[in-house]
Parts: C-alpha cells; structure tokens; sequence
C-alpha cells in the first residue's frame, strides 16, 4: 500500500509541475509582448501625449531630423473612441439585456431558440464583415463616413456578448428567487426588473465590461466606417478617429513609426484595466 502511495503521490506531483510548466510557457508570449510595448512605449506617456491630436508627418519628419521628440498625440483617437463608443454602449447595453432576458424566459420557445443561434452565429462573424455590412447600411445612405457608423458597427460587435452573458447570468440564479417574488404578488415583469436583474447585475455588468474590452482594438470595422481624422473632432456625422485607426496609421508613415508604442501600450492598459475590474466584478458577485 506504501509503495502505491509514494507512486500516487509521485504521478500528482509530476502532473502539477507539467501543469505549472505549461501554464508557464503559454504566459512567455504574453509577457514578451507586454515587455516589449512597455519599454518602448513607456517614456511616450506624457501630458502632451494625451492632450495634443496627431503630429503631421512634415512636423513629425522636421523633429527627427533635428533630433526631438515627435510633437503631438492621440486625443484626437481617444476622444473619438470614447465618442463611438460612448454611442455603441447607449444603444447595444439595453438592447442586449432585453434581448437575453427573453432568451432566458422562453428557452424553448422556436423564435428564441433561432435568435440564440443567430446570435452565436454573429458573435463568430468576423469584424471585417460587420464593417463591410455598416459601410453598405449607414456610410452609403449617409453619403460619408462618420462617429454615427463607428458606432453602429461597435454596437453589432458588442451585442452578442452582452445577450450571451445576460441570458447565461439569469440561468443561473436560483428558481426560488422568482418564485418568492411571485408569491408576494408581482407579476413577471416586477419580479424580472426589481429581483432578477439586481441579483444579475454583477454577471451582466462583466460582460458589458468585456464586451466593451473586446470592441476597443478593432480597426477594420472603423476603417469602414469611421474612415479617420488628424484632428480632434466631436461631430458625430463627420469622419472621426480612434486609437486603433492611428496604430494602423502610424505603421504606414514612416515618420510616425515611433508613435505606435505608446498608443498601442495605452490601448493595452485600457484593455487590461477593463479585463481586471470585470474579473473583480465577478469573484465578487459570486460571493
């Protein structure tokens, strides 16, 4: 019995430390790439940097070759990821809770079943299509590009998500909870709006957060639809830019190139900072 115990133990053992190794070695990339933003981006970070819209490639290409640093920044990106987004969040949050809502109360019924299935199938659609889609919706008959179409192909993006965690949150919850609610008088709706939801609500708010984490690095449904702008710009029917779109911009401008680390090390920080509270949101919620 000893001997098959040490051998037990000793096979536990080795297991955790492949586990540990693997999780490790799947880590390294991760690391490597955050490293590697950082200590090229880091320094770009600056007052000005967050403050100040994207340099000309004259002026940036007049600074390097007198040897200072590139003038200018990304508000002109952030302010405009913030403005579509802003619009996406008012119009996809409310829109994606009802929808899981009624996903979670009629199972099985055939007209839920097939949105559940459409919105796995658009949750897998990939994100040049969705902007392709807005540009023939809302960039044609609007006859330009615009804050209002970056919008709309954030909201279609987020949408799934949003409906996916609303719905899975409400199967969750204890089938007593709405049965209590019910049997102190309130009808279906009451119970939905004033138990079941705030019960939910640190389920749902995570996958708000995530979705939202999701959709603020994506640059082909804004090439699309938003198109871009070197200035910053609060009209929502004019072109705008965004922080993905001036990565992607940078990369294609020579003397822009040095730009690119320190937006895409505050895009990652932004993403990580969101990831993190959805993570807390959630171990709280399930204590």
């Amino acid at each position: 019995m000893k001997v098959k115990t040490k051998s037990r133990l000793a096979k536990n053992r080795l297991m955790l430390w492949g586990i540990c190794a693997l999780a490790a070695l799947t880590a390294v990339p991760l690391l490597a790439i955050l490293g590697e933003v950082f200590l090229r981006g880091y320094d770009q970070l600056t007052w000005s940097f967050f403050t100040e819209p994207t340099p000309t490639a004259y002026k940036a290409m007049k600074a390097i070759e007198a040897g200072l640093p590139i003038p200018g920044g990304i508000a002109n990106g952030i302010i405009g990821t913030m403005i579509m987004l802003g619009m996406a969040v008012v119009v996809a949050v409310p829109t994606g809770i009802l929808c899981g809502v009624y996903l979670a109360e009629h199972q099985k019924q055939r007209f839920a079943q097939g949105v559940s299935y459409l919105t796995d199938l658009l949750q897998g659609t990939p994100s040049v299509i969705i902007g392709i889609i807005t540009y023939i919706w809302v960039v044609v008959p609007m006859q330009g590009y615009s804050a209002i179409a970056g919008s709309v192909a954030l909201c279609i993006m987020m949408l799934p998500l949003i409906i996916r965690s609303t719905e899975e949150t409400l199967k969750i919850l204890p089938a007593s909870l709405k049965e209590a609610g019910l049997a102190l008088g309130g009808n279906k709706a009451r119970v939905m709006l004033r138990v079941q939801l705030p019960a939910a609500f640190g389920g749902i708010f995570t996958g708000v957060l995530l979705a939202i984490s999701r959709v603020i690095g994506e640059t082909a449904p804004l090439m699309f639809t938003a198109l871009g702008c070197s200035l910053i710009r609060f009209a929502v029917d004019k072109p705008i830019s965004a922080v993905p779109l001036l990565i992607w911009e940078f990369f294609n401008d020579p003397n822009l190139q040095d730009l690119i680390w320190g937006a895409s090390l505050f895009l990652l920080l932004f993403v990580l900072s969101l990831n993190l509270l959805a993570k807390y949101l959630a171990n709280k919620w399930n204590q």
